[in-house]
């Protein structure tokens, strides 16, 4: 299974996000929506389905509360639209039509995998416009522009932009053995690779360093970058490293983690594949588990 999230067939035209964009788009019969109401995607039901509604879909959910044109799609408009939480249950029972939140539309393969990255884009922006409704320099109501790409403030003329957060995660290895944890809101038995938040004017290879020594007592030497992944709860990209741990001995910070444990290869081979006795690895949709194969691959 592909990383989710990572393939958009959406060609984003950042160069022509003009005022009048998003207005001409959504009234063009052949525009495709994407639709949330609140965090969760509407869907079209099938074998698999898909997020890619008609546009009057809009009609029936009540109006948009905040719209984004995402781009086009084989020269077909695209646009994304936030309605209230509510508007899920004016498709529930409709069998035409699924609501699922988005962990479980990757991991129950109920759209094609190459929507997975337009939802994932669709749910980071839409969740910043309905996170950023008021400018953080003069606190005055904001309004969208640029086709939902920016907010401006009347009050002051400050510019918003949406953002994404940076993550480390990190598979840290010591000849056969490499370093997981897990913390206590983990799925039962399941360990992972370490994680955590890039800090102001920090390197990605420092990042990866200090979040180890704080979570594990470990302290890593060279370190290099491996793959990335969006990651829309709400808005992280979370970048893959692999790094070579210089010690062995774990100081674990109870605070932050339940437990951290060296596995070896066999382990992980065997939690993979669903056959250890005791540990579980990380879901096939999230980066930790594709770290963790690309290591026991070699």
């Amino acid at each position: 299974m592909p990383i989710a999230y990572i393939t958009n067939p959406t060609v984003r035209h950042s160069a022509e996000r003009d005022p009048e964009a998003l207005a001409r788009h959504a009234g063009d019969p052949r525009t495709a929506l994407v639709l949330l109401a609140g965090d969760v995607p509407v869907l079209r039901a099938g074998q698999p389905g898909t997020g890619l509604l008609p546009v009057t879909a809009l009609d029936r959910a009540g109006g948009p509360r905040e719209q984004v044109l995402l781009g086009t799609i084989d020269d077909r408009p695209v646009i994304a639209a936030l309605a209230a939480p509510e508007a899920a249950a004016l498709f529930e029972n409709d069998p035409d039509f699924i609501t699922a939140d988005l962990r479980s539309v990757a991991t129950k393969g109920l759209v094609p995998e190459e929507e997975l990255g337009l939802l994932a884009t669709a749910k980071s922006l839409l969740g910043w416009h309905a996170r950023h409704r008021f400018c953080a320099n003069c606190g005055n109501p904001t309004q969208a522009s640029q086709a939902g790409y920016r907010r401006d403030c009347p009050a002051c003329g400050t510019q918003h932009f949406p953002r994404t957060d940076p993550v480390v995660i990190m598979l840290i290895a010591r000849g056969d053995q490499c370093l997981l944890g897990r913390g206590a809101h983990f799925a039962e038995r399941t360990y992972s690779c370490l994680a955590g938040f890039l800090e102001p004017g920090e390197t990605v290879e420092d990042a990866v360093r200090r979040e180890t020594f704080e979570e594990a007592g470990i302290r890593v030497g060279p370190v290099r970058y491996l793959a990335s992944q969006p990651w829309p709860f709400p808005s992280s990209i979370m970048i893959g490293c692999l790094g070579e741990a210089e010690s062995e001995a774990i100081t674990m910070d109870a605070a932050e983690m339940e437990d951290v444990r060296w596995f070896s290869k066999e382990d992980v081979r065997r939690m993979l594949a669903g056959e250890h006795e005791q540990f579980l690895a990380p879901n096939p949709i999230a980066i930790a588990n594709h770290l963790l194969r690309l290591w026991v691959e070699g």
